[in-house]
């Protein structure tokens, strides 16, 4: 089975010498106890937790999977995982970010993305259970009412109940004005909830006493359509205005659902069978809270994605420079060994280099992003609350898709570098292909995020995010045309972002008058946006090592990289623009009845 040693050398450049987080924490609220020594110290533990406790249990959830009794609706968790929670739990991870009002460490959310890196990295499936607590817990605390904050976040920051996010119903994906959850409201203030929610991730488990569902559902006068949602809290066990729990609730675990991947992490059926409950924030106003846990849970799960890029590449580069596999076609480069190691073949190569670009240079988009939801949380200055929340909602689909759908790349490529021995399961890379594929699905598939993206961040914003982002490129590049080292990177990248801004332009006019050209279009723009996005962060590694004290090997291997990425795999671009200029005509034109 795979080892799994978590890349610190990595995350301390992306956090210190590109993003220059410790630089910017003072001037955020709770930044000030994040000094370069804590973060340290924070990044070690997570590794030693990750490393020791997280990714020997890898392997053995996926071989056990999670266990429905279904007399008592009750769910068992694989061996060791509950024991992990209470070590991460006693750790003190749960409230890592989380407000100290109610229990947490207040430390900058960008802290929070190597940990969840480190996590999703030894073991994706034990981290889907704290995952979508982090999202409860700022729904709660933007939208919740006082004694909600008290009665149901802060056993959540301390790690003692664990939270849900519950949309999806079996007719109705990501189609939520097709909802049909009932909610009725109680002469107690209370509402009893009435509905089936299906692929609820740990949604039933034994890890914690109780379990917080945030559930979207209708009152008997909400109106047609989105507008007419509301969101509701239902937790496992009642829950009081004091925090008391008390009875059983009328919710249930109907069934686990049967995966290709993330197998130990449980996906469930849940039925709501007139459960208590109560009302989060305005009525028929559920879509905002929605979204605050959405656009957590989506960089969550870009960050998902770059931690299997990352197990991946870690595995693939050990077996090839292990396994022997025939002769260089240049001659032989270990003449005293029988065959020369997989890592002499260019192709070989090629696939190492496409892990090793999309790994550094997702972790510094993905941090990135992390450092813009600190400022538009914890800044003092409304100004640049407003620019980061602009900036933000344009990144955070780019993170999610780009990251996840080259996270199904780099694994196969893992599992090609390995061969037959990928394709079996003693190796472990099997599992790497097998839980990456939902990435792209869940939380908004890669198709949601590029309507979202270019239908709603770009069209109806008149692209504000993405003319911030533009801004930094532009000032990037002038400050760095006459660079000795990352200068060679500044021209191209200059030309494929002002294609960025010519094909948005395009794109718009056309779809004027007919707006299916924006989903024509979308998935294209999403990965034009991405590759370019990756060509900025690897031109600012490659200035931000320069600049550094990293060692010359570090330096030499990020301008290798950087040059590998450039002339392999920004070229893409080229072929995105192509299908984008093309138009809708070659998608349409084709009758439903000649499909077959």
């Amino acid at each position: 089975m795979t080892a799994y040693k978590a890349p610190l050398a990595d995350m301390r450049f992306v956090m210190f010498d590109l993003l220059k987080v410790d630089a910017s924490y003072p001037g955020l609220a709770g930044g000030e106890n994040a000094s370069r020594d804590v973060v340290e110290a924070i990044l070690e533990e997570a590794a030693r937790f990750s490393e020791q406790v997280l990714a020997p249990l890898n392997a053995s959830g996926d071989e056990e999977g999670c266990h429905l009794d279904k007399a008592t609706a009750t769910v068992t968790t694989p061996k060791g995982f509950k024991q992990a929670y209470k070590t991460y739990i006693d750790g003190g991870w749960s409230g890592l970010t989380a407000p100290e009002a109610y229990g947490g460490q207040h430390l900058p959310e960008s802290i929070g993305a190597p940990l969840k890196e480190m996590l999703d990295s030894a073991n994706l499936s034990w981290g889907n259970f704290p995952l979508l607590s982090h999202g409860a817990s700022e729904a709660l605390r933007q939208h919740g009412e006082e004694w909600q904050r008290q009665a149901f976040l802060k056993p959540i920051v301390e790690g003692r109940w664990t939270g849900t996010m519950c949309l999806t119903e079996p007719h109705c994906g990501s189609d939520l004005g097709l909802l049909k959850s009932r909610a009725e409201p109680q002469a107690d203030g209370t509402v009893r909830v009435s509905g089936t929610k299906i692929f609820i991730t740990a949604g039933e488990h034994d890890l914690t006493e109780n379990i917080v569902h945030l559930v979207l559902a209708r009152l008997p006068d909400a109106p047609a359509g989105v507008k007419g949602i509301s969101l509701f809290i239902v937790p496992k066990y009642k829950v009081d205005k004091n925090g008391q729990m008390g009875a059983r609730n009328a919710v249930t675990c109907g069934a686990i659902e049967h995966k290709m991947g993330i197998k130990a992490s449980v996906t469930c059926v849940m039925n709501f069978d007139g459960a208590e409950g109560w009302l989060i924030g305005q009525p028929h106003r559920g879509l905002m809270a929605m979204f605050t846990m959405m656009n957590t849970a989506r960089l969550a799960v870009g960050i998902q994605g770059l931690g299997l890029i990352e197990r991946g590449y870690q595995s693939s580069l050990a077996y090839a420079r292990e396994r022997l596999q025939m002769r260089a076609m240049s001659g032989a480069k270990f003449p005293d060994k029988p065959a020369d190691p997989l890592i002499v073949h260019p192709d070989i190569r090629r696939m190492l280099l496409t892990q090793k670009a999309f790994a550094e240079g997702g972790r510094a988009l993905a941090y990135y992003a992390a450092t813009i939801v600190d400022r538009v949380e914890r800044s003092p200055d409304a100004d640049e609350r407003k620019r980061a929340d602009e900036l933000l909602s344009f990144i955070i689909p780019i993170v999610k898709a780009l990251l996840t759908e080259a996270a199904n790349e780099c694994a196969y490529h893992a599992v090609q570098i390995f061969g037959g021995h990928g394709y079996i399961r003693e190796t472990g890379v099997e599992q790497f292909a097998r839980d990456a594929r939902i990435t792209t699905i869940y939380e908004g598939t890669t198709q949601i995020q590029a309507i979202d993206l270019l239908g709603r961040k770009i069209m109806q914003t008149q692209g504000a995010g993405l003319k911030h982002f533009l801004e930094e490129i532009s000032a990037f590049c002038h400050a760095h045309a006459d660079d000795a080292v990352a200068g060679e990177f500044i021209g191209p990248l200059a030309i494929v972002a002002k294609e960025w801004t010519d094909l948005t332009q395009s794109v718009a006019r056309r779809a004027g008058p007919d707006p299916d050209e924006i989903g024509a279009a979308a998935v294209d723009f999403l990965f034009f946006s991405g590759y370019v996005a990756l060509a900025y962060f690897w031109a600012r590694g490659v200035a931000a090592a320069n600049a550094s004290a990293q060692p010359d090997d570090f330096k030499q291997a990020k301008l290798l990289t950087a040059r590998f990425y450039f002339a392999r795999i920004l070229p893409r671009t080229q072929a995105h623009a192509a299908a984008m200029r093309a138009g809708i005509d070659s998608l349409m034109s084709m009758p439903d009845s000649l499909f077959g």
